[in-house]
């Protein structure tokens, strides 16, 4: 994909990302690995309104390229490229469910099987931080380790994934995750899956869908 469809599908799915209701407003933010950096939405700006000029070309030692000034969050997709070679996109949302849990300071559970989606046995919750803060994104590798979601405390939730259209696929799952676990709080703690189930959905997953499907 050339630099300017990339941009063109940044936004795009900056727009399913508000209208699916993972975020409102300007919150959140999105990239894709582009070239040896990466491209990521602008600061402060709504997606409604975003060209493909705005957005945002960084490389891999923090500068930005162009006239617009980068997510407050580049840091994070910066760390998270450089140390994940697999992944070639980030979704970062503050969806209603996923920061509710995430503002309890709760890691979300083998509650469903459904949980290995995110990579492992649980998706994590990351430390606080103050949003845009280099503590902020070494939290947030911490929780991603292994995985490919976690949320993050008082904030939001991260995921990523080879594509745009997989971080958004994984980040509108974590959210129905999320749902159904403060759904199921609200009756009481929900039976949780062994360690040892775990380990078998994960393996099965591992084989689960197409063959050519980027998860």
């Amino acid at each position: 994909m050339n630099e300017l469809a990339l941009r063109k599908q940044i936004i795009a799915v900056a727009l399913q990302m508000n209208a699916r209701g993972l975020n409102r407003g300007k919150s959140g933010n999105i990239s894709a690995r582009f070239d040896a950096g990466f491209l990521v939405t602008p600061t402060g700006m709504a997606y409604e309104s975003t060209q493909p000029v705005d957005i945002v070309a960084m490389t891999q030692d923090g500068t930005a390229l162009g006239p617009r000034l980068p997510s407050s969050e580049w840091r994070f997709h910066r760390d998270i490229y450089a140390a994940r070679r697999e992944v070639g996109a980030i979704v970062h949302a503050h969806s209603p469910f996923a920061t509710s849990i995430a503002c309890l300071g709760r890691d979300i559970p083998p509650f469903h099987y459904m949980i290995a989606v995110a990579g492992g046995k649980d998706i994590r919750c990351a430390a606080y931080a103050t949003f845009g803060t280099q503590q902020l994104s070494d939290h947030a590798l911490c929780a991603l380790e292994s995985r490919k979601a976690c949320l993050l405390a008082n904030h939001g939730m991260i995921a990523v994934g080879a594509s745009l259209t997989a971080a958004l696929a994984l980040a509108v799952e974590v959210e129905a995750l999320a749902e159904q676990y403060w759904r199921a709080l609200q009756i009481g703690p929900p039976n949780l899956l062994s360690d040892a189930e775990m380990e078998t959905v994960l393996e099965k997953f591992r084989t689960y869908g197409q063959p050519d499907a980027k998860r």
